[in-house]
């Protein structure tokens, strides 16, 4: 058998499937926890937007817009335009979850507006890592088509690393945003002890996905550089 094995049939095709697994996991995981305390009314009656806005301006923070979003949890916080959009099952909602996800928003327009340098560096690599996300794999099948060109190959891998790169430096920027999130919703009285227990499960679960997500990279780029790292390999 041959050391060179290809791009699909190789064993290294383990761990994309371990990627795989650990995303799939964590987005049931963050479903169902999601759909469990999208049930459970805040006592305080407030809706996500209306939590955001107080939060916001508790925080002293002015100058940030809150929009909606169509979309079930596709709220994000736009430090471009500093707008915070939150989605369909959060910005009318006044469960635990839909308070939960917007105060978790609010977490990184507090980040902005503090200078936190992590969100800062999150924000700097966007443009590189959509670009490696998209460009690096595509450049490394180019190089193997155009006879294993060893300069394309090496440049698609360390444009697909910016991606993962991104996909690192994600991790302290969400769960510093959830950590905000928490005790603004305690210091400012919006929860009562029990009901941000629950807003802290759905946020740990939210968390998961971005430790699948980067785990998966992780391992994309640990596959791509056992099969292509070393170009100078030949077959037996």
């Amino acid at each position: 058998m041959g050391y060179y094995y290809g791009y699909y049939m190789d064993p290294t095709y383990l761990l994309v499937l371990i990627g795989a697994v650990l995303c799939i996991a964590a987005q049931m995981r963050v479903s169902s926890t999601y759909r469990k305390y999208s049930g459970v009314r805040s006592r305080s009656g407030l809706t996500g937007a209306q939590a955001a806005q107080r939060i916001l301006q508790l925080s002293g923070i002015h100058d940030v817009r809150i929009e909606h979003v169509r979309g079930e949890l596709t709220d994000h916080y736009d430090p471009a335009h500093k707008v915070l959009r939150l989605s369909d099952s959060v910005y009318g909602s006044s469960s635990i979850a839909a308070i939960g996800v917007a105060a978790h928003e609010c977490g990184h327009a507090v980040q902005h507006d503090k200078g936190y340098a992590p969100l800062k560096m999150r924000t700097a690599l966007v443009p590189a890592a959509n670009i490696g996300s998209k460009a690096g794999i595509p450049l490394i099948f180019l190089g193997v088509f155009l006879g294993m060109n060893n300069i394309l190959i090496q440049v698609g891998i360390w444009v697909f690393a910016i991606a993962v790169l991104f996909q690192l430096v994600t991790l302290p920027v969400e769960f510093n945003a959830s950590g905000r999130a928490l005790a603004m919703l305690g210091d400012y009285g919006m929860l009562e002890r029990e009901e941000t227990n629950g807003c802290r499960r759905v946020l740990s679960a939210a968390a998961l996905t971005y430790v699948a997500a980067a785990a998966s990279a992780i391992l994309q780029l640990l596959r791509l550089i056992l099969l292509f790292g070393n170009n100078d390999r030949r077959r037996d």
